[in-house]
Formats: structure tokens, C-alpha cells, sequence
């Protein structure tokens, strides 16, 4: 199959060459070990990467500080690195998979978070035990649930609190989101009608053709109409709004990249721009030249799609 180069779609859009529009979010992934299906995985930032991390906040106005993971909360030094870039004034959002907080000695970080006002964005594929366990393993969901009531309890999701938690929807197959709107929508009838759980806001994020979802698009022989779905949704607009327009992704080992999914794939800054921390320098990666793929038709395709959800 013979797709249309990425960089050809954005030319056509007049946005080559895409570049960052500046830096307002510092995405950190503080290492890979995790308590679900991925639990093989050990790599984790030290606390010296971290102290990098913090540096390259004291020294800039990036507003935003977003750590991922694995399950971040794992790192050894995770609380320590949110106090720190709390008392350095930004707000911290942390991607968690929820189960976790239900684990031995992890009870008490939903206190943790919201003692220091953390954003919590965290993954629930579906309202349904059946789909989301389908998707995630065998007993995330009633796991999820019982996270998500502890989050509640302290004020998280609940209107005039604060203290904001938002969910994260994947298709659970070869196809892109439904409507952002309208699948909020569903979601908060149904948790709050089912588990009497309320949320902030619901993002979908679209499938990218990179990891164990490649995997499945060439055993399944769904690749070929899955990327040719991709890219004949390509949208303009959504391109002009591609988060990794506007932040920087830290590996767990101080590499930099575009985004998180370039992370995944290895692909590191380029075009001349520092590809670590020990070589940061702010005005070069504000104005650096992102580096693309095929896979980036999946955050162009429909209405978008970002670590933040739709982005039109």
C-alpha cells in the first residue's frame, strides 16, 4: 500500500516545515514500571534526570509540568518530584491507570494528589466492566471504579472542588473515536447513573499505528484499512493544533522528544535541535522543526487527537 507521505499532506496545508510554537507543557515519562499487562518493563528516571527536569523549570516559564508512565506513581521518587515542581509554582498533571492507587502502599497518593492539587488524567477505555477488562486485563475495571470513588470522596471531579480529574477513552479496535461531546456525554450519564462517579472531562485519543496496536493492525490484516481511514480524515486544522506543537517529551533516561508517541517509537528531536537535557537550550527547541511519520495521521485524522483529546 502506497501512502501519501505526512509531510506531503502538511505541505498541502502550507505547514511545512511543522515546527514547535513554543514550549508551555514539560511532558516527563519518569520510567516504565507498571503494575498492569506491562509489568516486565524497569526502566525509570533517576532522581539526577529529574533534577535536570527541574533545572530546565527554574530557568523558563514553561507553565505545565505533565508526568507519565508506565504508572509514574511506581518511581521511587515521584512524590518528591511533584512536591518540587509544585513549590516551583506549576501545575502537575499526572497520567495515571488508576489501579495503581489501589495497590499495597499506594493508597494514600489520592491525598497525595490532592494536597498538591495535581490534575489527574486517567485511563478508562469503557463504563462497561466487560470492554474495558477485554482491553486491559482481567479486573482493571472493578479496580478502576474503586479508584475513581476514592478520588471522589476528596473532591476530585466534583463541581466547586478544585480539584480536576478527567478520563481517557481508546477505541478498543481498527477505527477512529466517536465525538469528544457526545461520548463525554454518554460517559457521565452512565458512571454517575451506574457508580454515582463524576469526572471533569472525558479526551479520546485516537489509535496510532506504533507498539502493541501496530501488532494488532498487521495480525488482525487491518493495517492497510486502518491507515488509509487515517489518512483520508487527514484535517487541516487539527494539523495547525498537534500538541507537539507546543511541548517537550523527557524520556525516563533525559532524551528529548517531539511527543510522547515519537518516545515510543525512538525517534528523538532532530534538525539540529538538543536531543537531552544536559544539552537544553530553550530558544532552539521553542522554534525546533518536529520530527514526523506516517503515524502522525492518527493525531490528524477527524477531529484530532492529543494527550489532551480532540483538538478540534
Amino acid at each position: 500500500m502506497q501512502l501519501k507521505p505526512f509531510d506531503k499532506a502538511i505541505a498541502e496545508s502550507n505547514l511545512y516545515p511543522l515546527k514547535s510554537t513554543g514550549i508551555n507543557t514539560l511532558q516527563v515519562n519518569v520510567g516504565r514500571l507498571c503494575n498492569q499487562a506491562c509489568r516486565h518493563r524497569k526502566e525509570v528516571m533517576s532522581k539526577e534526570t529529574m533534577e535536570l527536569c527541574l533545572d530546565i523549570l527554574r530557568n523558563s516559564d514553561i507553565s505545565t509540568v505533565d508526568i507519565t508512565g508506565g504508572a509514574p506513581e511506581m518511581n521511587p521518587n515521584f512524590i518528591w518530584f511533584v512536591e518540587e515542581c509544585v513549590k516551583l509554582g506549576r501545575h502537575v498533571m499526572v497520567r495515571s491507570n488508576l489501579t495503581i492507587l489501589t495497590e499495597p502502599g499506594y493508597e494514600d497518593m489520592p491525598g497525595f494528589f490532592a494536597e498538591n492539587q495535581v490534575e489527574v488524567i486517567a485511563s478508562l477505555p469503557y463504563y462497561m466492566e466487560q470492554n474495558t477488562d477485554a482491553q486491559r486485563g482481567k479486573g482493571v475495571f472493578q479496580k478502576s471504579i474503586a479508584a475513581l470513588k476514592k478520588l471522589n470522596a476528596l473532591g476530585y471531579g466534583i463541581e466547586g472542588c478544585g480539584l480536576i480529574l478527567n478520563l481517557v477513552f481508546n477505541p478498543g479496535g481498527a477505527f477512529l473515536p466517536p465525538s469528544q461531546k457526545a461520548l463525554e456525554a454518554d460517559y457521565k450519564r452512565e458512571m454517575q447513573k451506574r457508580y454515582s462517579i463524576s469526572f471533569n472531562n472525558l479526551f479520546t485519543i485516537t489509535n496510532l499505528p506504533i507498539g502493541r496496536f501496530l501488532a494488532y493492525l498487521n495480525s488482525s490484516g487491518n493495517f492497510e484499512m486502518y491507515m488509509g481511514k487515517l489518512v483520508a480524515s487527514y484535517n487541516p486544522s487539527a494539523a495547525i493544533n498537534v500538541m507537539c506543537r507546543n511541548i517537550l517529551s523527557v524520556g525516563w533516561d533525559g532524551k528529548l522528544y517531539d511527543c510522547d508517541f515519537n518516545q515510543m517509537l525512538g525517534l528523538s528531536v532532530n534538525h539540529g535541535a538538543p536531543t537531552h537535557l544536559k544539552e537544553f537550550d530553550l530558544s532552539s527547541l521553542s522554534n525546533r522543526q518536529i520530527v514526523t511519520g506516517i503515524h502522525c495521521y492518527g493525531c490528524t485524522a477527524g477531529a484530532g487527537s492529543s494527550c489532551g483529546g480532540a483538538t478540534t
